[in-house]
Formats: structure tokens, C-alpha cells, sequence
């Protein structure tokens, strides 16, 4: 394992910088992180990367609490705040005013190295690409996050690679905003696009294969179809229905293209996908619609565990930087954990790696305290000789 020279002594690698090390390459490229004044930058683009994966990975529950940690805190203030400290208004002007310009670049570039790193699932069913959107909770002072009179909420739209268990890419608008017209910019032709039924559209069914785009779509049980073709059942299957349809009300809203649509049965329960991808199997689409729920858990667990909606920030830049930096750090949590234990994320990884960090902070401050002992054993030592050479 790498060593690395600190305080004159040679250690193992910090964890933290472990982590870290898949950036080491991207952040050079990024945009330069500049100053809104004449003032010179306090921090570069790594150290604000540094700081907000810290942030994650250590759940603190404000901004004002990881400030007091990287000012007091040994580990904190060696190993991860700038050499000359960190003020809690530098911070916050930042991630305020700037920062989204450089973190996006390195969350798309990671997830594309991440992509390349990490092991890729259901192959046969192609590039599938899961869309949601998750309500964020806001204070009333965010005006531009417009949801309803008394209530603020912000609206993160997310592309999930289903293939890779990742993020892949996002938009922020007010929690009014609309959901469907940001698949067209989610997914690229070639890819499919997995939904729920609330992006059921059918001129965007007609819009994304006119664009090269494929989706998989559930769709309402009780939309009007008028069969074109039907095809043969999978025996011992739990699909009922298969044909090739036009959705909709006819000089309405019909589709123009014809779609496929595939009804199943889990538990009781019918459901009805339209996809446009008649090369998969009845039961490969069912398949597909099935991993859309990949997307739920990551945002549950991503919420939960890393503390992603715990603000510290009240602009939209403020917001979306506080998100690419959840995302970055999920991205990192992901790679740390193939290469290090060849497993997914998982919560039992993420606790390890906090308690490792937290065992070399001790052992950081046994350092510390070891040197001051030493320095003062030395003056004294020191002192003692000149007494004794007197005369």
C-alpha cells in the first residue's frame, strides 16, 4: 500500500485521499475555480471537493458544523481543509457563487471512468437508462424554488444507468417543474429510457424514435389501444398480452408511430408497459421495466446515508453544487468499493471507511500530542544545558 511523508514521519495513505484518488486525473482539466473579486481564491477546485465529500461521507448536519470540524478537528484541519484554514464566509460565498461550472465537469467525466471501472449488468436488454425526478425540501426564502404558496421545494431530475448502478445526468429546476421534457435530454439515441407512468406522453413516444431513442414506459391500464398485430404468449409466463398497438384516442391523442405494448401480472397486479424495442422478449421488457426501481432505492439509500438533502446552502447554485457534490461522492463510494472489496456500495463499506477515518484522526491526534511532548521535552532539555554550562 502507498506511503506518503507527514510530519516528517512516513504514514499509509489516508483514506480520505484514497478515495479521492480517481479525481486526481479529472480535476486538473476541470474549469478554473475563480474569485467573484480581486481578492485571491482560499480554496482551489480539490480542496472545495475535498471538503464537500468530507461533508457526505462524515454526515454532519449543517454547514456550520463542517466548518467548526475543518477549524478544530486535527484530522479535518491537516488533511482536508486548505493549508491556511477556511473561514465559514469564504465557504459559503463559495458554494454559494461558484463551484457548479467545476463539479460538473468532474461528475461527468467520473461517471464515465466509473462506467469504464464497474462490472456491466443485463447486457442483452442494450444501454438502459432509468428517469425520475426527487422533490427537495426548501425554506421559504428560496424563491426560485416554486412549488406551492406556504411550501419551496427544488426538483432533481436524474438519469440512472441501470447497467452500472450509477448516476449519469441531472438537472435542478422549482418542484413545479415539468419531468417529461427532460428525458430527450437524459438519455442519447441508442439508449432506453426506463419510466413510470407519470412521463406517459404519446407525441413524445412518437418524438423519441423519430430522435433514435428507445423507452420503456409503463403506462395507464386504461389508455385505448387499437390492435395492430398480435403475437404468440411465452408459455408458464406471467404476460398476458403482447401486440403491436397505436396508443390513445384516435384524431386526438394517438400515437403516429406504433408501439409495442406488453401486459404482466406480479402479485395480482397487471401492468402495462408500451416500449418501442420489439427485439427483446415479452419477458425482457417486463425485465427492464422491473430494474426501473433501481433508481428508487439509489435515492433512498443516497438520502439516507450520505445526507444529501441536509442544506447548507440556499442559492440554486448553493443547491446544485450540494447535490453534483452527493452524486461525486456516491460516484467515488462506488469505485473505492469494487476496487477495494470487488462489491456494489453498500451502507457496511460506507461505515467502514468512516471508522477508518476516524482511527487515523486518533491516531493523528496521539501524533500530535506525541510532538508537543517532544518539542517541549527539547526546550527543556535545551534550557537545562545552558544552566549547567554556566560558570
Amino acid at each position: 500500500m502507498k506511503r506518503v511523508k507527514f510530519y516528517s514521519r512516513w504514514h499509509i495513505v489516508p483514506r480520505q485521499k484514497q478515495l479521492m484518488a480517481p479525481t486526481q486525473h479529472i480535476i486538473p482539466k476541470a474549469p478554473p475555480l475563480l474569485s467573484g473579486s480581486n481578492k485571491p481564491l482560499a480554496m482551489n477546485t480539490e480542496e472545495l471537493l475535498n471538503i464537500l465529500t468530507y461533508y457526505h461521507l462524515q454526515e454532519f448536519s449543517s454547514g456550520r458544523e463542517l466548518i467548526q470540524a475543518l477549524q478544530e478537528d486535527d484530522y479535518a484541519r491537516h488533511l482536508i481543509a486548505p493549508a491556511g484554514g477556511i473561514k465559514r464566509s469564504t465557504f459559503f460565498d463559495t458554494v454559494n457563487e461558484r463551484g457548479v461550472e467545476q463539479l460538473l465537469y468532474i461528475f461527468t467525466e467520473l461517471q464515465k471512468k466509473a462506467a469504464a471501472v464497474l462490472p456491466t449488468q443485463h447486457v442483452e436488454l442494450g444501454e438502459l437508462v432509468a428517469i425520475d425526478g426527487s422533490l427537495i425540501d426548501s425554506v421559504l426564502s428560496m424563491y426560485w424554488a416554486e412549488y406551492r404558496s406556504k411550501s419551496k421545494k427544488a426538483k432533481l431530475h436524474l438519469g440512472f444507468n441501470l447497467n452500472h448502478g450509477i448516476p449519469r445526468k441531472l438537472f435542478l429546476t422549482e418542484g413545479n417543474g415539468a419531468e417529461r421534457p427532460f428525458v430527450s435530454s437524459i438519455i442519447d439515441p441508442g439508449q432506453t429510457a426506463v419510466l413510470d407512468r407519470g412521463y406517459q406522453a404519446h407525441h413524445l413516444f412518437d418524438q423519441w424514435q423519430h430522435d433514435g431513442c428507445h423507452f420503456v414506459c409503463r403506462i395507464k391500464g386504461k389508455t385505448q389501444k387499437e390492435i395492430l398485430e398480435e403475437y404468440p404468449l411465452p408459455e408458464k409466463s406471467n404476460v398476458f398480452f403482447d401486440a403491436k398497438v397505436l396508443l390513445g384516442t384516435p384524431n386526438v391523442n394517438q400515437t403516429e408511430q406504433s408501439v409495442r405494448l406488453v401486459g404482466y401480472t406480479i402479485d395480482d397486479k397487471n401492468y402495462w408497459v408500451a416500449t418501442d424495442r420489439f427485439d427483446l422478449t415479452a419477458e425482457q421488457v417486463a425485465l427492464a421495466y422491473k430494474l426501473r426501481w433501481d433508481i428508487e432505492k439509489f435515492f433512498a439509500w443516497w438520502k439516507r446515508h450520505l445526507k444529501v438533502y441536509h442544506l447548507f446552502a440556499r442559492s440554486k447554485n448553493g443547491l446544485m453544487v450540494q447535490i453534483l457534490s452527493g452524486l461525486i461522492t456516491y460516484l467515488l463510494l462506488a469505485i473505492y468499493c469494487h476496487e477495494q472489496h470487488g462489491e456494489a456500495v453498500s451502507i457496511r463499506r460506507v461505515r467502514q471507511l468512516r471508522n477508518e477515518i476516524r482511527n487515523e484522526a486518533i491516531l493523528l491526534q496521539g501524533h500530535d500530542a506525541a510532538v508537543t511532548r517532544r518539542k517541549r521535552n527539547n526546550k527543556f532539555r535545551r534550557k537545562m544545558k545552558k544552566v549547567h554550562a554556566r560558570p
